[in-house]
């Protein structure tokens, strides 16, 4: 068996390299493939991406809605969300603008509305209840009214068509007997109420916003008008229960003037924050956030100090609104910007298909690693057993000189080794020692093979001498510290061998030669 001296053991390890790369390869790069796949597939379960733009719809531009949504936009800038205002005539246009244009995502509408005007879409959910916005009644009279019923026969602003304040004056007044064929309703609102109001073109009007709005700042400023005082408050508030019945304490409007001069009983309906289901879940909870940082700061008579909340809400409450109410903000929104946050919610769900792909792959992993290691090094084990199975056979001294020879390019290049992992020195030691075991047969045989020529060659010298002169290897058996060689370099003539190098050679073969290091005895 032949073997190259200079790329036994170099060449061996660089093709167990390339193969252990390729078997990393096939191990993690199909492993990873694999999670992939499940990351595609479970990608189809994950939500888009949130928008950067939302749309709302907030009512007439004089009112307390379109100023809080106007907050609110401020809010959502610093997240990078554009928040863009769509005005109407009031909440019953938001519904409509809601449920039919496809643009708007979110609406701010008066509690009550879609109750008193039946008003019932699958498609639309509660976010939250926002604050209390009371109900307003200013009128122009020389007396006190006691209740609603004094404003029979009288001229009425009820509010503008479509607006929240239309539908809830329209629903009191009909369950207290006022009809329009007994009174006069006109169908306007805001600024132009006011302007009517003051002037005496009108006798009453009717107002559902907060207690900071310009309506009611300048109302109260007006001598001889009068704020209705809704003595049976809790009748109201128990027959419907968007109302709530509110206190507004004497001078609390105007300390100077004392307005009101006395404590007014009114009922207030909850302003509602309402959104269409396709919204993005991941925009509640940062909508919720910037809606509980404006009213926490608005400093309004009403708050109550669990709004915004779910207490007056009227339909169905979003998923994400809920967990936001019971558990506060997501976690990672909490810490993070609002994208990053999106980011790796939406990804949650990959955790499990990859953990499920990936866990697997690292048990198995080390082991094949081992292994794969392991069968590189039992490779030259190989060679070691060949060797082995033609020293059980007839002695061929050619065949032991070449393995003679590929112990010592073995034994020269373990030397030389340097890479081996710690982890696999035992392997690599354990070869050392079987390397050396098969060196040491394999120099009894040639020694057995030396000594009958030897013999024949001490009794009959001359007859040695007397053949035609030939050339003919001679092996010299060697022993250093670091390794064993054969030198089979040497050629010389038979004819020039004497007795005593004959007998001076069987001495340094002899088994008790000094010379001859412990390692190879």
């Amino acid at each position: 068996m032949s073997l190259n001296s200079d790329s036994l053991f170099s060449e061996h390890f660089r093709e167990t390299r390339r193969q252990l790369r390729a078997l990393w390869l096939k191990i993690w790069g199909g492993g990873f493939a694999v999670a992939l796949i499940g990351f595609c597939l479970a990608w189809f379960f994950i939500q888009p991406a949130p928008p950067r733009e939302i749309h709302m719809a907030v009512g007439s531009p004089d009112g307390a809605y379109f100023q809080f949504a106007n907050a609110y936009a401020d809010e959502l800038a610093k997240q990078g969300i554009e928040l863009h205002l769509h005005t109407s005539n009031g909440s019953l246009d938001d519904y409509e603008l809601l449920q039919k244009d496809d643009k708007i995502d979110l609406a701010i509408v008066q509690g009550g509305t879609a109750a008193a005007n039946k008003l019932s879409d699958p498609n639309i959910e509660s976010l939250a209840s926002l604050y209390l916005e009371p109900l307003w009644v200013f009128y122009r009279s020389d007396e006190p009214y006691p209740d609603l019923r004094s404003f029979r026969g009288k001229t009425i602003a009820t509010g503008r068509f479509g607006s929240g304040t239309a539908a809830l004056s329209a629903l009191l007044l009909k369950e207290n007997g006022i009809t329009p064929s007994s009174t006069k309703f006109l169908p306007i609102g805001g600024r132009e109420s006011m302007r009517q109001l003051k002037d005496g073109s009108i006798d009453a009007a009717f107002f559902v916003t907060s207690p900071s709005a310009q309506a009611v700042q300048s109302l109260a400023l007006i001598p001889d008008l009068h704020l209705l005082d809704f003595a049976r408050h809790e009748a109201y508030s128990r027959r419907h229960p968007f109302l709530s019945a509110v206190v507004l304490e004497e001078g609390v409007v105007d300390l100077e003037r004392n307005y009101p001069k006395s404590d007014v009983h009114l009922i207030a309906p909850a302003a509602n924050l309402i959104a269409n289901k396709r919204l993005h879940d991941s925009l509640v909870p940062m909508l919720l956030r910037a809606a509980n940082t404006v009213h926490q700061n608005e400093p309004s008579l009403f708050q109550h100090t669990q709004l915004p909340s779910a207490q007056y809400i009227e339909f169905p409450l979003n998923e994400s609104a809920r967990l936001y109410f019971e558990s506060g903000p997501p976690l990672l929104q909490k810490y993070l910007p609002f994208w990053v946050a999106s980011f790796f919610d939406r990804g949650a769900i990959l955790i499990l298909p990859a953990l499920t792909l990936l866990l697997p792959l690292f048990k198995v992993a080390p082991p094949l690693y081992r292994w794969r290691i392991r069968s590189r090094i039992y490779r030259w084990y190989k060679l070691l057993r060949e060797m082995e199975t033609d020293l059980r056979g007839e002695d061929d001294v050619e065949k032991l000189h070449a393995h003679w020879n590929t112990l010592q390019v073995m034994e020269t290049e373990l030397d030389d080794l340097q890479d081996v992992p710690l982890a696999y020195m035992q392997e690599f030691y354990s070869l050392r020692l079987h390397i050396e075991f098969v060196e040491r047969r394999v120099i009894r045989r040639l020694r057995l093979n030396n000594e009958p020529s030897e013999n024949s060659e001490n009794e009959n010298p001359t007859d040695t001498q007397s053949g035609n002169e030939t050339e003919s290897n001679a092996t010299i058996l060697s022993k250093t510290e670091k390794t064993i060689a054969i030198d089979s370099t040497v050629s010389f003539d038979t004819a020039q061998v004497t007795v005593t190098d004959i007998q001076s050679e069987q001495s340094d073969l002899s088994p008790n030669n000094n010379d001859v290091s412990p390692e190879k005895q």
